[in-house]
């Protein structure tokens, strides 16, 4: 499974620089000189009909020549990206590693999200609930995405008073959802 880690903004500076919108908790280990990042082109403004055609094609993976920090923005190099025109191609990338490569958290009580994705979702008297499709990161706590049986989506806070506890061997979440909760 890939883990989008960062997406690929705007060219900084005529030297092939980018900024990156970092999405991973470990930016200095993900964007560390000689990193190997996959990548999934995204839509670019010269996608749009009438655009002039990018000779750069975006390769399936590039590698961290150089990052560094820059006014609050991460600023990368990458092998090969050596001009303006090249980055400008590569802006709306999205940048990936595989999730086997990630080493698990050494907090028991952390986990990735891919850890989580696909885990079956009971309450604590081992009622299904669905499973869990995908975290989404909020600003108050992260949120466990359901797929519930009947085919409706619920969300579930991530914290301990409403899941107590997460068990990663046997394949399932138990949730204690207060009452109301899987019916908004």
């Amino acid at each position: 499974m890939l883990l989008i880690v960062g997406r690929i903004g705007k060219p900084h500076g005529i030297r092939g620089e980018v900024t990156v919108e970092v999405r991973t908790d470990e930016p200095e280990d993900r964007f560390a000189p000689g990193a190997v990042l996959r990548t999934e082109p995204g839509a670019r403004p010269r996608d749009e009909p009438g655009a002039v055609p990018v000779a750069y094609r975006v390769p399936a993976e590039l590698t961290v020549e150089a990052a560094r920090f820059h006014q609050g923005r991460l600023l990368v190099a990458f092998e090969g990206v050596l001009d303006r025109d090249t980055a400008e191609a590569l802006r709306g990338t999205m940048l990936a590693v595989d999730s086997g490569d990630v080493t698990p958290p050494e907090d028991p009580e952390e986990f990735h999200d891919h850890q989580l994705v696909g885990l079956a979702v009971v309450t604590p008297g081992g009622d299904s609930l669905g499973e869990v499709v995908r975290i989404d990161h909020a600003p108050a706590s992260d949120l466990l995405v359901l797929r519930r049986p009947e085919g409706r989506t619920a969300l579930i806070p991530f914290v301990r008073a409403i899941v107590p506890e997460v068990d990663l061997a046997g394949g399932r979440v138990v949730v204690d959802p207060p009452a109301g909760l899987l019916d908004l």
